[in-house]
């Protein structure tokens, strides 16, 4: 085993120092107004830590134990790349840094940049020689293309980070190119192929996030509010948008909640946790591909794996997290994703889940073992549990979501919302409305 320390960003290091942000893209407050909650941070990392609150063993983390969500187990993952398309905080973890100067290394905007980068001329790594206006793909076509110590060539090494957001970024660069030989055929000029190609990849996927993942996360009737009144407390000018530090230090961190400690890749295969086994930073593993059918719920194949439900505990694989995603770290509690997301919202003074409550109008949970206030990330997991079944985001998370996701496309002068608000997909469906399964897993329900 290698001595050498974790170099790369791998998107958790305490140290996360590649790639720093050069733009001028920023976080915000949603809730400006509020005061910060300030819990002592050993209080934070007792709660994350192996045998504290946030800790699910991973016993208890089996369909077997009662735990499955309503949604399919693929869906958590969709949203990691979505948060990978819009943030990218390389500041320490552990405080140092004023919140205000804090630099977003991605666009607030949901375009795929952590798929295509700067595109054919200022990415040529990630594309054919040959054929430019493709992406170029591992030799097999389920891989990223690799340099010569397996370090993947890709947009964002974040979607390099486990075996799932890797074979869903896999898809996406397979779509675009379904959608080339597609627009060739139907006789685009080849100057116009790999932009045309690349707005329709990108309404696509902009059009099931609005209308199928959202839906799913935070209940359709909240999506029809937003989208029919915008939002109450974020909607950004066109050009003038930002992350709030509610959204991605809290209330997107929603998913590592929904992640289970094992997975079958394949129809009958064994389950296998998802760290380390499929833990990413290099080729796959012979063996370890992974049918998106397992995953996602595709008619006319049985149902897949659901997602963990909601309930303020994270798996045993997310409570120790192995070294090729934390980087080296000098305190144990590092290891712990639960450590980190608490940890991260008392380095950005979020407020109490309760105080965000009550600014907005909703009746505040009681959470257990928070005398002075609930953390709003756990306060979120836990108000899922409470409110909306394990299965779906409360009103506090649900308003954070669905108000900052279509906020940030309303403010992107390039989005279908801004351009074409009633735009419906053009790419073939199975059923009678186009889903995700439609654009990463095409022809199997056919």
């Amino acid at each position: 085993m290698s001595s050498h320390p974790a170099a790369r960003d791998h998107c958790l290091s305490a140290a996360r120092a590649v790639d720093r942000p050069t733009g001028g893209a920023r976080y915000g407050r949603m809730f400006a107004g509020l005061e910060p909650l300030g819990t002592d941070p050993q209080v934070l990392m007792r709660a994350g830590s192996d045998g504290g609150i946030c800790d699910a063993a991973a016993e208890l983390d089996r369909s077997s134990a009662g735990d499955d969500a309503t949604e399919a187990a693929g869906w958590p993952f969709f949203g990691q790349i979505i948060a990978h398309d819009i943030t990218a905080d390389r500041s320490p973890i552990t405080g140092g840094v004023d919140p205000e100067a804090l630099r977003n290394a991605r666009s607030p905007k949901l375009n795929l940049e952590m798929v295509y980068s700067d595109g054919p001329v200022g990415s040529p790594y990630l594309f054919d020689v040959h054929d430019p206006a493709k992406f170029l793909l591992g030799p097999d076509g389920y891989d990223v293309p690799r340099n010569q110590q397996g370090v993947a060539l890709i947009g964002d090494p974040r979607n390099d980070v486990h075996l799932f957001v890797l074979t869903l970024h896999v898809a996406l660069l397979h779509a675009h190119n379904r959608i080339v030989d597609n627009l060739r055929a139907n006789g685009v000029p080849e100057g116009d192929v790999f932009e045309k190609a690349r707005t329709t990849l990108t309404w696509h996927y902009q059009w099931i996030a609005v209308h199928d993942f959202l839906p799913r996360l935070v209940g359709p009737d909240l999506v029809e509010e937003v989208l029919a009144k915008g939002g109450r407390w974020f909607a950004p000018e066109p050009m003038k948008a930002y992350i709030p530090l509610e959204f991605a230090d809290a209330a997107f961190r929603y998913g590592h909640g929904q992640i289970r400690h094992t997975y079958r890749l394949v129809e009958g295969g064994p389950e296998l946790p998802l760290f380390p086994d499929l833990v990413g930073f290099g080729p796959p593993r012979p063996g370890r591909r992974l049918d998106l059918t397992q995953v996602f719920d595709v008619p006319g194949r049985p149902p897949a794996q659901r997602a963990k439900r909601l309930d303020g505990r994270l798996a045993a694989s997310l409570i120790g997290l192995p070294e090729q995603v934390t980087g080296v770290v000098d305190t144990a509690a590092y290891r712990s994703l639960a450590v980190r997301d608490l940890l991260r919202g008392d380095t950005t003074g979020l407020p109490s889940g309760e105080a965000l409550a009550k600014f907005i109008g909703v009746p505040p949970l009681t959470v257990d073992g928070w005398p002075d206030g609930t953390p709003l990330w756990f306060y979120i997991l836990k108000e899922s549990e409470h409110l909306g079944d394990g299965d779906r985001l409360g009103p506090v998370g649900g308003r954070i979501v669905a108000e900052v996701l279509i906020g940030l496309l309303r403010a992107d002068p390039a989005s279908y919302l801004s351009l074409e608000p009633d735009w419906e997909p053009t790419l073939p469906a199975a059923g009678p409305v186009f889903d995700l399964t439609d654009l990463l897993i095409p022809g199997e329900s056919s």
